[in-house]
């Protein structure tokens, strides 16, 4: 909550946005400050993109028997023109088979266990008539269903006028899906279905994007489509074919990069990498299909957005790894990072736990703890910046969770997702390093807000109004080591500093405040984020108004006046956490509070002159506790067909 810092934006797309937004927020932070500053990640748009919806995972695993009928008509479906020309057909159009008789499917909802206010996946989903939930787009945590027109995050379960499920929008049931029967259905009017071509004469569509431009008189959600109108006459279907699962094609292939109903082999003359999506896919939601960047200057993970689900975890190299495993190791993370960032898999032994998703938002950043330069023989190379932090009043540390030699930060907007990457960045590691420790995290799913707005924190705070943002002229200055005139090694250039603090939040020490009590404490209102000052959430605080007793308006003591920048000669960091919540003791004692990551160029210009101040005389202090702490240098972005780190393990 600090004024100087706090998390980076969270994702999140105000209802009705076409495009999406970049929304502001995160959890609060404690101690080195819970406030701080929202905003938009506008450097995210350097550093990551929107996928094209319709990207996903499939399994190269053989499809179970209740889907092994729907996985031969998607190939028939979707190989129009390599499979049977002379018989044309569409998975959206009317077919002679006859109106679909829609069953219960077996596969349910995907859960990641109680979070606050977080959860990625507690609820059954609903498809629409024609896909079943194993399929990409139609498993969204938590009933949150995205319109692919939108790029900032989930829509709610409202279907559109006009529509049974207007642009995928889904309810609140699980997905039914059943076997086709013959017959036809010539009128029957057309649900959110991907389609190969263009409107039917005279058939309700929902909306769908279109590569050739929108359809006379028909409503549009925002369904891709791949070609012209067709004429409202019937076609039959294209003959059975499988698919042959063998190795070498991307997963967010297959769903098709514009809503395509299957996968067209042939033409390309390549083998298929995975199964082909069953007929009538729906493209990935929002969620699913933004895509992050791996080979960009500053390593992902930073100047992201907040994301939904989050993994930390550090590494000790083992007894006898020296540089060379270390650069070994290095270089495998670096590939599977890239991959799975992508929304491929990482080999013929991938789990196939995010089998059915887009890359969600998936980010992996690596770093450097002060001891693996002893153990590498390369201690000539450790920045001065990576000295040991000093002891904190507010320090309960733990040191078997605290530090490391190396370093690992994951997140992603789907739960699935972000456990995926870590499993495999585990595994990855081998008998070359083992985990020292490791800690789960959440955030607001993107989506979950009526419109774009800061997150807040487990204490109830909203937590990111005075982040720095990547607009700000002097932001790569505060938040990034230069690629020239430093003092750190080059190795370092444009890399940064992670301080990673477990901050234990004493809710019911907390909760027994009034609201008055809280919001003196922090210096901002609970409900909105204005400073007590007057104002909204982003006026700025007047640090010498009185109230009609002559007090100060913002206490002196309060959170936020303690961490502004300009108390504190300037420094400022760039908070980008993730809540935690651990359980709750045999006392009833919730261990929930906050994962803080806080980035900066130089610690000792950051975080440490901030934490010195906090630990004078902060307010919010009685309520937290520090319980582990690390500082790792995180190098600038890899090269392209390079790895992380490799200007230390190689230079």
């Amino acid at each position: 909550m600090s004024d100087h810092s706090i998390p980076a934006a969270e994702p999140g797309a105000g209802a009705g946005t076409e495009e999406g937004e970049s929304g502001q927020g995160g959890a609060s932070g404690t101690g080195a400050s819970l406030e701080g500053a929202s905003g938009e990640s506008a450097s995210q748009s350097a550093s990551s993109k929107r996928a094209t919806p319709g990207k996903g995972r499939v399994s190269n695993r053989r499809q179970p028997q209740g889907h092994a009928s729907k996985a031969r008509a998607s190939t028939a479906g979707s190989s129009e023109t390599a499979a049977s020309p002379e018989s044309p057909s569409s998975a959206n159009g009317p077919e002679r088979d006859g109106p679909e008789k829609d069953g219960p499917e077996g596969d349910g909802p995907e859960g990641d266990g109680p979070e606050a206010g977080n959860s990625q996946g507690d609820g059954p989903e609903a498809g629409t008539p024609e896909t079943d939930s194993s399929q990409a787009s139609g498993s969204q945590p938590g009933g949150l269903q995205a319109d692919s027109s939108q790029t900032g995050g989930p829509k709610t379960n409202a279907p559109k006028a006009g529509s049974p499920q207007a642009g995928g929008s889904q309810t609140d049931g699980p997905t039914a899906s059943g076997p086709k029967t013959s017959g036809s259905k010539a009128s029957t009017p057309q649900t959110s279905r991907p389609t190969t071509s263009g409107p039917k004469a005279d058939t309700p569509q929902t909306s769908r994007p279109t590569k050739s431009g929108p359809k006379t008189g028909t409503p549009q959600t925002s369904r891709p489509t791949k070609s012209g109108p067709k004429t409202g006459t019937p076609h039959t279907a294209a003959p059975e074919t499988t698919a042959s699962p063998t190795n070498g094609i991307s997963r967010r292939t297959l769903l098709g990069t514009a809503g395509a109903t299957g996968l067209v082999l042939g033409a390309a003359g390549g083998a298929v990498g995975y199964a082909a999506a069953p007929a009538g896919a729906t493209p990935l939601s929002s969620v699913g299909s933004t895509e992050a960047m791996f080979h960009v200057k500053h390593q992902p993970g930073i100047t992201q957005g907040l994301q939904a689900r989050g993994h930390l975890v550090a590494f000790d190299l083992a007894a006898g790894a020296g540089r060379k495993e270390a650069a070994a190791l290095l270089r495998r993370w670096s590939r599977t990072a890239e991959l799975l960032m992508a929304g491929e898999a990482v080999g013929a032994h991938d789990t196939d736990v995010a089998r059915d998703a887009g890359p969600s938002a998936l980010t992996v950043t690596f770093g450097f703890g002060h001891s693996f330069f002893a153990r590498t023989g390369l201690e000539k190379q450790r920045p001065v910046a990576l000295d040991p932090l000093p002891d904190f009043s507010s320090d309960h540390l733990d040191k078997s969770r605290s530090n490391g030699d190396l370093w690992v930060q994951i997140g992603a907007d789907d739960a699935l997702v972000a456990f995926h990457a870590l499993r495999a960045i585990q595994k990855d590691a081998g008998s070359a390093a083992k985990v020292r420790w490791q800690m789960n995290g959440f955030n607001r799913t993107p989506g979950a807000t009526a419109h774009p707005m800061t997150a807040r924190n487990l204490m109830g705070q909203l937590d990111g109004t005075r982040n720095p943002k990547p607009a700000e002229s002097d932001f790569d200055e505060r938040i990034f080591v230069p690629a020239s005139v430093t003092k750190d090694p080059s190795w370092m250039a444009n890399g940064s500093y992670a301080v990673v603090r477990r901050i234990r939040m004493l809710l019911d020490d907390w909760e027994k405040l009034t609201l008055g009590a809280q919001e003196a404490v922090i210096g901002r209102r609970k409900a909105n984020g204005a400073a007590l000052s007057g104002g909204t959430e982003t006026t700025a605080m007047d640090l010498e108004k009185t109230d009609a007793q002559g007090d100060l308006a913002v206490p002196i003591n309060a959170h936020a006046r303690i961490t502004r920048p300009d108390q504190n000669g300037g420094a400022a960091i760039l908070r980008r956490p993730f809540s935690y919540h651990d359980g709750i003791d045999a006392d009833g004692v919730p261990d929930a509070g906050l994962l803080f990551v806080c980035w900066q160029a130089d610690p000792l210009r950051g975080f440490v002159p901030l934490q010195r101040k906090l630990d004078r005389g902060d307010a919010l202090s009685q309520y937290i506790r520090h319980e582990s702490s690390g500082l790792f240098a995180v190098p600038g972005g890899a090269a392209e067909g390079g790895y992380v780190g490799q200007g230390l393990l190689e230079g």
